[in-house]
């Protein structure tokens, strides 16, 4: 993985630190991966090709941006 640095206001850092200290992720580091991938996967859905099973496309497309298998329901809950 590479390192990159982000200047973040303090709201933003106040809510990370509560995501973490609710215990729904590790670390700051995993809050922002989730959020990146989350917007890419947002940028994505538009181009992902309509073969007939735009299900398994998208499912494909969220394996694809994380590490770790989610299940589309794990993914969506994320924004709310």
């Amino acid at each position: 993985m590479r390192v990159v640095q982000a200047r973040l206001p303090e709201g933003i850092m106040r809510e990370m630190n509560q995501l973490v200290k609710k215990g729904f992720y590790t670390n700051k580091s995993d809050v922002i991966r989730d959020a990146l991938r989350k917007l890419i996967l947002e940028k994505q859905v538009g181009s992902v090709p309509n073969s007939g099973n735009s299900v398994k496309e998208v499912r494909a497309a969220r394996k694809k941006l994380s590490r770790e298998e989610l299940s589309p329901g794990e993914v969506n809950a994320l924004g709310e």
